[in-house]
């Protein structure tokens, strides 16, 4: 794995890309992280418009950090000749989020027709964490069996599911909470997320039993 932290994020068609902004927003403000490589598919790009109103990445990612990024790098998901397609390309890892379950049965079966997919597939083979955030539900047996393969392949699913035992009291720490989660496990440890320690306060139980 290389010693840079450069991570590749991707955006498929599945609706909830303000998870998708939250966990850009966070890792750009990240000091581990240097660089983004940034993939917004064709369908991406629509529910993005759809639930935004924006009509570009660009003017969604400025949305996110307040204005360009030094960070971020956009690529075409076209862009077969992109760097995320070689295995010498510095990459950390690679998230998906969210990730539409026919990206999911694509690169299952490594079929790469798309840069994202072609990433994936190279993440798959350099041994690198590849992380993909399904959103959709519920699952039929297609479904299941290509996340098994991903599995087996050393990927990992991980659904876009919020947690409810730390009481989130709005939508926004539902997201917070699923992004500080999600990049733990990529490896890149939050203090700001709620952790179990079996002895909660009065108050705690009191909100719980309310």
């Amino acid at each position: 794995m290389a010693d840079q932290r450069n991570v590749t994020f991707a955006i498929t068609g599945a609706g909830g890309t303000r998870v998708a902004r939250y966990v850009l927003e966070s890792l750009v403000k990240d000091d581990r992280v240097e660089r983004v490589d940034l993939i917004v598919s064709a369908t991406g790009r629509k529910i993005i418009a759809h639930e935004t109103g924006l009509d570009s990445v660009g003017e969604a990612v400025e949305m996110v950090l307040g204005g360009p990024s030094p960070k971020v790098v956009n690529w075409d998901p076209e862009d077969l000749a992109g760097g995320p397609t070689s295995g010498s390309y510095p990459s950390w890892g690679m998230l998906v989020v969210p990730c539409a379950l026919g990206v999911v049965g694509r690169i299952a079966h490594g079929t790469a027709n798309t840069l994202i997919e072609r990433a994936a597939d190279v993440t798959l083979k350099e041994r690198r964490p590849l992380i993909l955030c399904v959103r959709e539900t519920p699952f039929n047996l297609i479904h299941l069996r290509n996340m098994t393969q991903i599995t087996e392949a050393g990927g990992t699913i991980y659904p876009v599911i919020p947690t409810f035992y730390n009481l989130p009291s709005s939508v926004d720490q539902v997201y917070e909470e699923f992004t500080a989660r999600l990049l733990g496990f990529l490896g890149l440890p939050q203090t700001d997320y709620y952790t179990y320690s079996g002895d909660e306060t009065p108050a705690h139980r009191d909100r719980v039993e309310s």
